[in-house]
């Protein structure tokens, strides 16, 4: 059977330390535990799904236009929410409809925080649900997905 969506799943920096870093604002489970859940959720909705994490801009870059055939993004930029320009060019360049992730309600947080460089390029932001801002995410992403695909 034929997948019905090709999504990527792009993590930036410092998610790789997620279970240990921070616990009280980023939760415990690790990246590996949240990929497995997509997974079984993109497997169980006959999605195709890869994943990528990358600490450093520029693989960020190069994964999101490499991969510019994907039907959709689900991305969760770090720290780099707040300061790519590059990131949301990168995106904006490829026309891949893209969901904003984060564990954290980057709005209640610090002020800086509040600022996403990243979300006016894609149709949506999830934040604040902890693990689970990235099924909200990918749920939406693939009824948006849907929706369009209705329309054409």
């Amino acid at each position: 059977m034929t997948k019905q969506f090709w999504i990527i799943v792009l993590n930036g920096p410092n998610l790789n330390l997620l279970g240990t870093r921070e616990k009280e604002i980023y939760g415990v489970k690790t990246l590996e535990e949240i990929n497995a859940a997509l997974k079984q959720f993109a497997d169980e909705n006959n999605i195709e799904i890869d994943f990528f994490q990358s600490n450093s801009e520029g693989d960020i870059i190069d994964f999101i236009q490499k991969n510019r055939d994907a039907d959709g993004l689900l991305i969760n930029p770090g720290a780099y929410t707040h300061t790519s320009f590059a990131i949301r060019d990168a995106i904006s360049g490829v026309s891949i409809p893209a969901v904003e992730v984060h564990l954290s309600n980057i709005h209640a947080r610090e002020e800086f925080r509040s600022v996403s460089r990243i979300a006016p390029v894609c149709i949506g932001q999830i934040s604040g649900f902890g693990h689970h801002s990235y099924t909200i995410g990918l749920i939406a992403l693939i009824d948006y997905l849907t929706d369009r695909d209705k329309k054409d």
